[in-house]
């Protein structure tokens, strides 16, 4: 059974058009990644199904209520962690989550009993009665996320969660989602890391100006720029082009040069990459370093628009 069900979605803002007729589906308690680089119209479809914003045309539907006609209904079957932490930094931890358990209609009692079982649950314990303006943003990260689950919605919209966390804290939020939707919530999660969504996400779909450009899993995006990427370095700049031309006689794709780097899409993994180092080698180009990795999202934006993933233009989800 779909849960959320976007058709034809559009959204423009003066002369930008956020939403292009955006269609996604997402099963029940199943993750969908929604990936794109800054301004590709994520937040805008976040705000759309959370019923922050009205979409210009279009159908979105979550959890059987239509975002538009039934906005009261969609709301109270859904939670939402936006890209910045909600909370209020003059207030505890504590009082953060019984505030929210206050405007959930859950009681004194029940507010403050389901604050401590998050709190709990968040490893926040510890930093329960202290004003959130002391806590890291990995705690606040934590504690936003314990906010739009206090009323234990069936629906979970994550926003770029983990934007701005360390490592550390990040994978400590991805466990926390894993175990939400191992109990059956379904989700959907904006972001900008490829990473992220091949560890969270059953699905991905990559939109780029508000639009749909592929879909699938993170391992079938990573096939269709090719499966490695050779990165060399050389010591010296005046080496790059020689060494690009020799890489493109391995290459199955596009050769990028930047500064000192030279990387290649390649089949053949370490048997190509030495097979690449001979070469060069035999040209006298001195190597600073070497090395073989899989794709990352910069490469599949760069395959499927011929721009990179990190757009320095000013994002639509500011305009939103």
């Amino acid at each position: 059974m779909n849960v959320i069900e976007v058709e034809g979605v559009t959204k423009v803002f003066g002369d930008v058009t956020a939403l292009a007729g955006l269609d996604l589906t997402v099963s029940q308690g199943r993750i969908l990644g929604l990936l794109g680089p800054n301004g590709a119209g994520k937040t805008t479809a976040v705000s759309i199904l959370t019923t922050l914003l009205k979409p210009d045309s279009g159908r979105a539907r979550v959890a059987g209520h239509d975002v538009v006609a039934s906005p009261r209904e969609v709301r109270r079957r859904i939670g939402l962690s936006g890209q910045n932490a909600a909370v209020d930094e003059h207030l505890t931890g504590l009082e953060n989550l019984e505030l929210i358990g206050r405007l959930y209609h859950l009681g004194a009692k029940g507010s403050r009993a389901r604050a401590a079982e998050l709190l709990e649950r968040f490893g926040l314990t510890d930093a329960a009665r202290r004003p959130v303006g002391t806590y890291s943003g990995g705690m606040r990260r934590r504690l936003d996320l314990a906010g739009a689950l206090v009323a234990q919605p069936p629906v979970l919209f994550l926003d770029e969660p983990t934007t701005g966390l360390d490592p550390r804290s990040r994978v400590e939020l991805w466990d926390v989602i894993r175990d939400l939707v191992s109990k059956g919530t379904t989700l959907l999660l904006t972001t900008q890391y490829l990473e992220e969504a091949d560890r969270l996400a059953d699905d991905i779909l990559v939109i780029d100006h508000g639009r749909r450009i592929a879909q699938g899993s993170a391992d079938q995006l990573k096939e269709m720029v090719g499966g490695e990427r050779i990165e060399i370095r050389v010591d010296h700049q005046s080496d790059v082009a020689r060494a690009a031309a020799i890489m493109g006689r391995y290459a199955t794709g596009v050769v990028r040069a930047e500064d000192r780097l030279v990387t290649a899409p390649v089949d053949g993994g370490a048997s190509t990459l030495v097979a690449t180092l001979r070469a060069l080698d035999a040209e006298g180009i001195s190597i600073h370093d070497v090395g073989l990795r899989r794709p990352t999202l910069d490469d599949v934006f760069m395959s499927l628009t011929g721009h990179s993933a990190i757009d320095e233009t000013p994002g639509l989800e500011e305009v939103a």
